[in-house]
This record gives C-alpha cells, structure tokens and sequence, in this order.
C-alpha cells in the first residue's frame, strides 16, 4: 500500500531545523522481526511459539508546518499459544476509539493481524502544535514505572514492543518559554462514562524537569507531579498520582481511591565497559490484584495498575561485553512474595541488523501470583530494519 508513493518536489523543512531542507517530503522505515519463544512452566508441559512482526512507519509533510503519520504493524503468530481458544481474539483486541486492528487469519493454530497503532495530523506553527488521530502521549517522566503516564501505560515485560501503543486523541499544546509548556488532551471513549481528558504543565528550574497535571482516565479522576534531574552524576525521576474514582462500582467491583508513586535512580559508571546500574521503587496504596498472572502480564495496564501489590521494587545493571554487544541483568520484588529475573543480550550483527537473546523467570511463594504459575521463558530474535 506505501509502496507506490511517489515523492513530489522538495517544499517542506526539516520539523525543528530551520533552513535544512530534505531531499524528498515523505519518509518511509520500518522493520521485520522474527521471535521464537520457548514457554517452560514448572506444573505443565512446555510450549513453542513463533511471531513474524513487520513494520512501516511512514511520514508525509505537506509543509513547514503541517505533517501526516502512519504506522503499521503486520504480525504473523503461529505455535502453541495461537492454538489456545480465544488467543486470537486477545491478539486482534483494539481498546481505542476506533477499531484499527483487523485479524485476516485465525485458524489452524495460526494468527495473522494487522494494527494501524500511529495514525494522526500534526500541525505546528510558531509556540502552537496541534495533533489528532491515534499517536503516543508520553507523560512519564521516569523509564520504567510511570504513573504519570495517564494515557498510555504498558508492562515492563513487553520487550518486544519498543513503540508502544497510542491514544485516540486531539492535543493541543503551547510553548511558554525554554523547557516550558502546557499541553490540553481529549481521549474519547466508545463508552462515555470511560471519556479521558488532562491538562498538562511542565517547565524547568535550575536543571530540574518538573510537571503538574489534573484531569480525569478513564473512571477516575487525577491529580499528578513528576520530577526529573542529576545529582552528582545520578540521574533522580519520580512521579505520583492521585485517583480518585468518579463512581462507587463498575462492572460489579467496589473502585476506590488509589495512590500511585515511583521513583528511580540511575547510575552510568563509564569507561571500557559503559557500566549503568539503575533502580526503582513504586508504591500503591490501595492496589488492584489480578485474576492470575497470565492476565497481569498480557491485558492493557493502566497507570492505577501497573502493579499488583502494595510495593514493587526493580533493579537491573548493564554492561557491554564488546563494542557490538550488551547485557543486561534485571529483577522485580513484589511483596505478595512474588519476583522477577531475567537476562537479555542485544547483538549487533551488521549495520542494518540485531540479535536479542532474553531468558525470564517468574517465580515466587506458593501462594503469590507469579508462584502458582511459575515458569521460565525463552526469546531469540533477529531483527532487519530498513
């Protein structure tokens, strides 16, 4: 389908680089991922999943200050997983506005969909940007656990989908100086009890990031602040959130009022080996448990669940091995007794190509969540990018 566009003549700058014209007014990448998984629970016979995921991500810039964005996933699962009644069902599931996901095949233990998870008009002119149609609404602050991130949240495990989902929205935002400016989201809902909409201020003071934001997710409403900075050579970040339902029930469970708070420290030591080290701590007052672990690691998260326990606490270190290749040593506590290992290694293979090799295991007391399904999981992927 973007394979027969054709370029037209130069008209439009670079967005944000005045005076550097590019030699065409449409960008298209992309990439094909191939990911084999080995699913080894501890009371259940082994799995044996495949996934072939291609990607466009195209842009089309009519001018200096308006510009179109697409992007498409096309993904192709088969193994034992897309065997699993109602597994292609969860796969093809759109929470969004408008329905962009489409399964063209489901049977056969095979699933094949495609996704349309960027879709949206940009227009920009002097301290004004406006955007509308489905794109990513980043308001967390910290890297890993992000209660700020009212619009978009997602699971730490989800490696494979560096994007991230995006939010059927209009925004419209304002410059009001360096580091500073306020931003006005309106995300509607098929359900209108489920409407979301914020208000976003953020500015800087003294080399620190801060921002402060009220409006309501879904069936809550929210009042937040984030922070960012360096101490000595650290990197600090927190966020909190405060969610405060709009009614006592939905869908026959009592909701009530929740706090949401993280912070993370990072340390970069440097030298032959690029050492970072980097931890994180989020506290829920008043947290959600899910109905098992399968559910916690594969349904839509929201910013009030990004965990199922009172405390999680996180910590990973990193390291290069050589020039072309990198490790990474993570872990997750969560004090139902349940915890998180895992070990990851990227692997450049060429300029345009990439092997990540992951092992992860959940783990935990007999009767925490990830404990009653204990099990060690397998990735090996190579990825082409163009």
């Amino acid at each position: 389908m973007l394979a027969g566009l054709a370029s037209v003549s130069v008209m439009a700058q670079v967005p944000g680089v005045p005076g550097l014209e590019p030699e065409q007014d449409w960008d298209l990448n992309g990439y094909v991922k191939y990911m084999a998984t080995v699913i080894l629970p501890d009371a259940q016979s082994e799995g044996l999943d495949h996934l072939i995921h291609q990607r466009f991500n195209f842009e089309y810039r009519f001018n200096p200050d308006m510009r179109f964005n697409v992007g498409m996933r096309n993904r192709l699962l088969f193994g034992d997983s897309a065997e699993i009644p109602g597994f292609g069902q969860l796969v093809g599931l759109d929470p969004g506005y408008l329905d962009l996901t489409t399964n063209w095949l489901d049977k056969n233990g095979v699933v094949g969909t495609t996704q349309f998870d960027r879709l949206y008009l940009t227009w920009q002119h002097q301290d004004w940007q406006l955007q509308t149609g489905r794109f990513r609404i980043n308001w967390g602050m910290a890297t890993l656990w992000n209660p700020n991130d009212i619009f978009n949240s997602y699971s730490i495990y989800d490696f494979d989908y560096e994007e991230r989902s995006g939010t059927d929205a209009v925004m419209l935002s304002r410059k009001l100086g360096f580091a500073s400016a306020v931003d006005v989201v309106y995300s509607p809902s098929q359900d209108s009890e489920l409407h979301s909409y914020a208000g976003r201020y953020f500015f800087n003071r003294q080399g620190w990031d801060m921002q402060l934001l009220v409006g309501k997710s879904g069936l809550d409403n929210v009042v937040g602040a984030g922070f960012a900075g360096d101490i000595k050579g650290a990197g600090l970040r927190g966020e909190v959130g405060w969610f405060d339902p709009v009614r006592d029930q939905w869908q026959g469970e009592n909701l009530t009022s929740t706090s949401v708070a993280s912070i993370e420290v990072d340390y970069s030591f440097g030298g032959k080996r690029n050492w970072m080290v980097r931890t994180a701590l989020l506290h829920i007052s008043d947290p959600q448990e899910p109905r098992n672990a399968l559910a916690f690691l594969n349904l839509p998260l929201t910013a009030r669940t990004l965990s199922f326990t009172e405390l999680s606490s996180y910590a990973d270190a990193s390291f290069d091995i050589s020039p072309l290749s990198r490790l990474t040593f993570s872990g997750t506590y969560y004090d139902d007794g349940s915890f998180f290992v895992g070990a990851s290694n990227t692997y450049s293979l060429a300029d345009d190509w990439q092997m990540l090799t992951v092992i992860q295991r959940f783990d935990g007391s007999s009767d925490s969540l990830f404990g009653q399904t204990a099990n060690t999981q397998l990735f090996w992927q190579v990825r082409w990018s163009f």
